[in-house]
Order: structure tokens, then sequence, then C-alpha cells
């Protein structure tokens, strides 16, 4: 096409040399820069989204279908690597594919999993497969193809998202008529942005006067009655998934005031009345204790021995060898002892008439 464009050029400024020579460069660069697209005619191909979202435990096919051209006659290498966030730092590589043989590079969370998805990647499809995911397999991936002269790479981002947990219902309140009845629905796992919604199972659609939080999960029902009374139930998702929970609502009717009036009233007098029982209980106790120590006491008293009428017997009573120097004597007609040890008693006077000390009986005589 470009040798007729020239040959038409150079006919029609055939007249002037300059002209024609002018011609002729241009056409000669224009096929100069055609035939090194030529050379250059590696493509990777792949058409699909540059953003892949999956569910957490699923499988997910990264494509990277390519094309050669007959220029390229070097060596194929085909590489897979995650491209780092930080410009400054190198990417990291996940798996090769070089003379015929596939490497895999690392041992971290992010190389689990992996293998090229045709057998034989030298065939135009250098699609990677992981399975199964997990949220450490989300990043950008590239894969780069390379058979000299041409080179080609293509990137995908991959989010790998969690999908909510079974939710938990639960209502706050007694669930009486006439009262506000709050339902509330929460998951505990799950990639965000959750969003919740309450529909009626039976019995009609959610009161008009109810409102929903879409983020936190509540149910708010104002002036609860009869008629909203039935099952509800609760829906969770996100991107990748749902799930849902059901509780049954019930309008029970208020307590009768006058009656939780008198209960409170009787039970309090029934708790005084016991506390009482029980101090006077306590105090009877403490009361026949008190009596029962008192006549103990005069028990032990009356079992007392009268005092003994030779005092001195209990001194006399000792081994005539460890108290030898025991004199007895009468003074004024009353018997009188002196105990000294280690001394010579004083003597006797004329008045005092000497005690003779009985061993065997052990008082004087």
């Amino acid at each position: 096409m470009f040798r007729q464009s020239c040959s038409h050029w150079r006919s029609a400024s055939s007249p002037g040399c300059l002209p024609w020579i002018s011609g002729f460069l241009l056409c000669t660069a224009t096929l100069l820069s055609t035939e090194l697209r030529c050379m250059q005619g590696m493509q990777v191909t792949s058409m699909g989204p540059q953003t892949i979202q999956k569910a957490e435990g699923e499988s997910v096919t990264l494509s990277c279908s390519y094309t050669l051209s007959p220029f390229d006659t070097g060596e194929l290498d085909i590489e897979w690597s995650v491209v780092s966030p930080d410009t400054t730092r190198k990417d990291q590589m996940l798996m090769s594919y070089t003379s015929g043989t596939e490497y895999l590079h690392g041992n971290n969370a992010l190389a689990k999993g992996l293998r090229f998805a045709a057998r034989d990647p030298s065939m135009g499809d250098a699609s990677l497969s992981i399975s199964p995911l997990s949220p450490a397999h989300s990043a950008t991936y590239q894969c780069k193809v390379m058979k000299s002269p041409g080179v080609d790479m293509h990137r995908v981002s991959l989010v790998v998202l969690v999908k909510p947990s079974v939710p938990k219902c639960w209502v706050e309140g007694g669930e009486l008529v006439g009262e506000t009845v709050a339902l509330h629905c929460q998951s505990a796992k799950g990639s965000t942005p959750l969003k919740y919604s309450w529909r009626r199972e039976s019995a009609g659609p959610i009161p008009a006067t109810a409102t929903q939080n879409s983020v936190t999960g509540e149910l708010k029902i104002s002036n609860h009655s009869q008629s909203f009374a039935g099952i509800y139930v609760c829906e969770v998702n996100n991107a990748v998934g749902a799930e849902h929970c059901r509780i049954n609502l019930k309008a029970n009717n208020p307590p009768n005031r006058a009656a939780v009036i008198v209960g409170t009233v009787v039970g309090s007098l029934l708790l005084i009345f016991i506390l009482l029982v029980i101090i006077g209980l306590l105090s009877q106790k403490l009361s026949n204790r008190y009596c029962y120590e008192k006549e103990f006491s005069n028990e032990i008293r009356e079992d007392v021995p009268p005092p003994d009428s030779h005092p001195v017997s209990r001194i006399t009573s000792w081994n005539a060898s460890q108290h030898p120097q025991v004199t007895y004597f009468q003074v004024d007609g009353t018997k009188v002892s002196s105990f000294i040890e280690g001394r010579t008693p004083p003597p006797l006077s004329k008045s005092c008439t000497p005690v003779e000390y009985d061993n065997k009986y052990g008082y004087a005589v």
C-alpha cells in the first residue's frame, strides 16, 4: 500500500528532481517504520477487566494471552509478578517460564496456590490460576511476555473479599405494646461495605412508621402494636455474598400498674417481717447464751472447796530435806512458823513454847 502510494506520488512529481527525492525519502521512512512495528509485533491480547473481585475460598484465572511476530526469534520468557505500590521498591516475582521450565519464586502467602492455567504457556496462553483465594492474594499482578526483540505486558488488579458471616438478630426492649421496639442485626465477619436490610416475612410489609439503618442494621418501630408482630428477616450483603437471620417479634401487653404497686408493697412488708423475725431469733439466742454462761460461772464457784484451816501445812508438807530451816514456835498462844532459807532462826523467847513437826501428818503438833 505504501509502495503504491509512493509510486503514485513519484509519477506525479516527475517534473522536478528535488520533490522526487523528498518523496522518496518520505516513502523510505514510512516503510522503515512499518517494518519496525512488524518486528515488535508481540502483543498481549487479554481483554479481561482491569479489576477482578472474588470471594475468599474461590478460584480465579488472571488472563494473559499473547501473539508472537515472525520477527520474534529470541527465547520465550514469561514472568508473573506483584506490582509494588511503592515505586521505590522492586516488584515481587511470583512465577516464571523459561526454556520450557516453570519456576515458582518465593514461599509466602502470595505464592500459595499459583500455577499456569495452560499446560504449555509457550502456545500463546500465559494465564495464571490461583486457588483457593485468601485476603493475602489481594494485589496488582503483572504478566510480562518477552521474546526478542518483542516484549509486552498486561496488568490486572485482584481484590479478594470475605463473605458476610451469618448475622445475629435480637430485640431490644420488652416488646411491649405502645412502646418503641428496636430490632438489631449484626454480622461478625465480612468485607466492608456491609449493607443491612429488613423485611417482614409474614403478615404484610414493614410498618410505615418503622425506620431502618442500612449501615448499623437497626430497625426501629414506634408505638408497637399487635398488628406489628410476626417474623422479620434481616439480610446482610456485600460485593461477593449475602447471609440472613430471622426473628419472631412479639407484642406483649404492658403489666397492670396497680398490681405492680400492690405486689411491691406486699413484698416490702414481707421482707421487713422476715428481718424482724431474724433479729428476734438472734436476740433470743444471745440472751440464752448469756444466762447459760452466768449459771455455769455460779456452779464453778459452788464447787470450789473452802480454804484450809492450817495454811502452813502446805508449806510444811514439803520435804524436810529441801527446807531444813523450818522452825515452829508459839507466840501468845498462836502457832507461828518461821521459814528462813540458809539462815539460823532467832532464839526462842522464854514465853514461847517450841512446836514439833510431824512428818507423818505434814503439820505442826
